[in-house]
This record gives C-alpha cells, structure tokens and sequence, in this order.
C-alpha cells in the first residue's frame, strides 16, 4: 500500500457511534457506520487506543496491549470490524503507545514487588543525596518528571502522568516487547501503526540535570539512537510487510531529523505528524491563552516543512485536526459567517500539499468547537488543570472559561453528530460528552444539502488521479502576500498553482505571467476564473489551477 495517494480517517473510538446505548462509542458502533466509511472514500482509519486501560489520558496509559477494553467491545468485534473494512478497501492503523505503559501493567506491578527483569523495563533511580529527586525534569503535564516508586525510596521516571511509567528501551527485552506487539496486531490483519510521541525514547541511560534555563526537553527529544530504535523496530516487526503504513507522532522535533526518520532507504517511519503549524496562536508561546492566529507564522511554518522535507526526501503527515487539538475551523476559519467555505479552504491547503492528509471525524462535514457554557461541560483532566491554574494566576472566572473554551482538548472529542437529535445520533442515553449544534451541522443534514462532504470528495479523487498532487514537488508562491497561502507543486512539464484566502474579505493578488494554458482543477466558489497575473480571491476562497 503505497502512501503517497492515500488519505488516512481518524477515529476517536469514545466518540463515533454508541451501539449499546452507555453514552461512550464502541466499536460495533464504528461497524454500524461502514457504508458512511465507504461513502467518504478513505483509504485506511487510524483508531486512537481501544486496549485494556484504566483512562487517565484518555487510553493513552495502556495496561494491556493484547485485549480490547470491554467498553469498547471485545476482540471478536475488532476482527469483524478488520474483516468488514478490508472488504471495501479500508486497512486499520493502530496506536500504538510504547513510551510509557499504565502503571497498572503487569510489568510495572512486577517492577513493584521487586523483580529484577521488569526493574529493568523502567526509569527506576536513587534519589540524590539529598532525598529530592534523581534529576530537576519537568513531567510535559505540570510538576516533577519523577515520582515516588512505592516504598522502595526509589523514584520512577514519568514523562507524562505519573501513571504513566516511561519505558527504558536500552533494555533489549523491552524492544523485544514493542515487536512482540505489533506482530500480534500485524497477524490480526493491521496494516498501519501510528506510534505516540515516540522520538522521547531515546533517553540516555545516566540520567542528568536540565541546566537552569532550560527546559531540559534536548536531553530526551530526537535522540541519535531513536533512529537505531526505530530501524530495528521496523526490521522485526511491520518492515517484513512492504504494504505498512507507519507515522510517528514527533515531539518538539526538526526538520532535519523528520527527515531522516521517513527517508526510505533509512527503513524507519512512513511519515511523521509535526504540531509547529498548531501553535501559531499562542501568545508568548501559552497555549491556554487567546489570540488571532498569526497567518505569516502559520505559512512561514507550513514553507519551511514542506521546502525542507521536499530538498531532503522525507514525507509529511498533513492535518488540521485531531483528538488533542481544538476544531480547525474556530482557529483558522470562520464558522459563524464562512463555516462552508473556511472549511473547504483549508481542506484544499491541506489536501494539494506535499504529504499524506488525515482527515479528523467530524472535519469532513465541517464540525466546530461545542458551546459549553461551564466548567462542568468538559471532561478533560487538562482542561480542569489550567482552568485552576488561570484562576491561581490572576484571570477571572470569565476570562478562564473564555480561554478553555478556545482550547480545551473536548472541542474535537465531542461526539459524531450523525443527525439533529438531542444526542446527535450518536447515543439513544446521554453521552459522556454533549453535542450542542447538531440542530445545524450533522452528516444527515450535510448529505442531503450540505456541500462540504462533497468537496473532500473533490480533493480525495484529485489526489488519486493527478500524481503531481501526490509526488510533485513544491514551490512557495506570493509569500509577502498577508492574506493569501500560494503555492506550487511541479512533476514533469506540469505545474499546480494553488491560492487559498485565509479572510473573509475579498483580496486581489499579483500573480506573475505563467505560461501555457491552465484549466481549473478545483475551487470552492461556483464560477470558474482563468488565471491571470492580477486576480481577486472571494472570501475563504481556494483556486488550484492546472498547467500542462
């Protein structure tokens, strides 16, 4: 399965379709919505974790990766599920979480009660001379990176949440573990793997302060020896299948090594997911604040990846979305005035670029943020964590509520609005996250009169039947221009010519003379407009214009 046509689905498993009727989605609920699958023409679906774990991070804290966790189904469910997919052309990718494990796991209790072979799976320190802890690393979700190892006086490493025990990977069993893992899953039918944060498993093995200015994140982000893990990973494990698709959630990360983790002949990754693109509204770099996003940020950014991994042969992962960002079209878009046509342009931003897009559930019918008006709405510990902590450093109630509600994890983890139900057609009980405008944007509605789906349906056969959208290369366009992302991709003697408004207000471009004739491929306004050196862009307007 080549990767450089496909488009990849994702599905947060708690949120697409309830079957039984307990408020959280399962997977015979996904089995139920095939014939949407097939009908939305993807080539393969990324399912966040649905293992055996006690939900601390949302199932990113797994304590047993070789079982579906019984609120999702059961393992007859997810074969059926494979079985049902692969018979319309859809392949499975996975999650696969191998930094940490729950501290529930068998091999963190066994670590526990002493046993030598799995003390070795773990982080486990002294404490310094002093009591504190081994190292001043700050965990990526507040406070100390380490904490107390039961009543041993020792002290586990943690990343993460302190259920979440990192993984020592300079232990041979514990990478033997990992293929043991994805070969289980590679004999149930799974072609894609999508592995979580994994270029901080690299640490070293003597564990050192972070010096006082830092945050210490270079002592355990990209690594030489991630490579060196990750090409033996692939050599054990899904390499020995020349149809996997493989993309690495990358942390704080460069091009240069994104690079050299999906070039070919180094036999890693596929493809890497990047979030620099994501954080063009923060201010001073806080994610819990609000302000516009910066649009030459966000194209400068979205340049340099896409020059960089073009020059040196790598590949992208592009999207917009997923289960830890806030709806795309809030931040980018305009979902109140432009809600179509924001949406269609920046699915065409996406879609014409260099790399594999992935489109988030919900994106494809144009979904935004939910309009919770209370802190009891949301359920992400995240969320619950930075309302206190914006209380603590000086914000009104008023002002924290406004900031969460801009970028609280929930705003893409509300359910699948199937239809204008009080539940959406997700739930016939309450669901464990509430919908709030499925009177105006659900799949029934969108099928019917909508005109979004449709357009990804443009985009997804462009990508299938022009190679240069999927292996041409790329060129900057217009990059002074504050309103408009342009750009090019060449193959051959052929050139794409993409404009996209990021405003909802009418702007005119200078273009300089292309030569030849040029057809227009795609555009999300009715009318068909030559291209010409100077040109206006209607509102949230994308063009892609042919060349021979």
């Amino acid at each position: 399965m080549k990767f450089e046509d496909k488009i990849i689905y994702q599905i947060y498993p708690k949120s697409f379709n309830d079957s039984n009727g307990d408020g959280i989605g399962d997977l015979q609920g996904i089995i139920e919505k095939i014939p949407y699958l097939e009908q939305l023409n993807i080539d393969m679906i990324w399912f966040n974790p649905f293992f055996i774990s006690p939900q601390n991070d949302n199932g990113y804290d797994i304590s047993d990766y070789y079982h579906i966790d019984s609120r999702f189904g059961t393992m007859a469910d997810f074969e059926e599920l494979v079985s049902k997919l692969k018979a319309i052309g859809i392949e499975v990718m996975l999650d696969m979480v191998f930094n940490h494990t729950s501290t529930e796991h068998e091999w963190f209790q066994k670590a526990l009660n002493g046993d030598p072979k799995y003390l070795d799976y773990y982080y486990v320190r002294d404490p310094k001379p002093d009591g504190s802890p081994p190292t001043n690393w700050r965990s990526k979700f507040g406070g100390s990176a380490w904490e107390p190892f039961g009543e041993t006086g020792k002290y586990y490493l943690h990343l993460y949440d302190p259920t979440q025990a990192d993984l020592d990977w300079h232990n041979p069993a514990v990478r033997n573990e990992m293929s043991k893992i994805v070969n289980f899953w590679r004999g149930k039918g799974v072609k894609g793997f999508r592995f979580d944060v994994i270029n901080v498993i690299g640490k070293d093995s003597h564990l050192i302060d972070a010096p006082v200015d830092s945050d210490g994140k270079f002592l355990y982000t990209d690594k030489k020896i991630v490579h060196q893990y990750l090409r033996e990973l692939n050599q054990t494990s899904f390499g020995q299948d020349p149809d996997a698709v493989t993309v690495g959630e990358m942390s704080s990360t460069s091009i240069e090594n994104c690079i050299e983790y999906t070039l070919a002949e180094r036999n890693e990754l596929s493809m890497v997911f990047t979030f620099h693109h994501l954080k063009v509204d923060y201010k001073h770099g806080n994610k819990w604040s609000t302000t516009p996003f910066n649009f030459m940020n966000l194209k400068n950014i979205l340049n340099d990846w896409q020059l960089g991994m073009t020059s040196g042969h790598g590949w992208n992962a592009l999207f917009w979305n997923n289960h830890d960002q806030p709806r795309a079209l809030n931040r980018f878009g305009d979902p109140v005035h432009y809600r179509e046509k924001s949406a269609e342009m920046l699915a065409t931003t996406i879609h014409l670029l260099r790399g594999t897009p992935f489109i988030y559930m919900g994106e494809e019918i144009g979904m935004s943020n939910p309009q919770y008006k209370k802190l009891s709405d949301y359920n992400d510990i995240e969320t619950k964590n930075a309302y206190a902590e914006l209380l603590e450093n000086g914000n009104s109630p008023a002002e924290a509520l406004t900031i969460i509600q801009a970028k609280s994890r929930d705003n893409s983890r509300t359910p699948m609005q199937w239809n204008q139900s009080e539940y959406a057609g997700f739930s016939t009980q309450t669901p464990w996250l509430m919908p709030t405008n499925q009177a105006i944007v659900n799949v029934e509605n969108e099928l019917v009169n909508g005109e979004i789906f449709n357009y990804y349906q443009k985009l997804i056969k462009l990508r299938k039947s022009h190679p240069i959208i999927s292996v041409g290369d790329y060129l900057p366009l217009l990059m002074n221009n504050t309103h408009v992302f342009a750009y090019q991709r060449t193959l051959n003697n052929q050139r794409l010519i993409v404009l996209n408004n990021f405003y909802g207000t009418k702007t005119t471009i200078d273009l300089p003379e292309f030569d030849g004739i040029s057809s227009v491929i795609i555009t999300n306004y009715s009318t068909d407009v030559p291209l010409t050196s100077l040109m206006t862009l209607e509102p949230y307007q994308s063009i892609a214009f042919l060349i021979e």
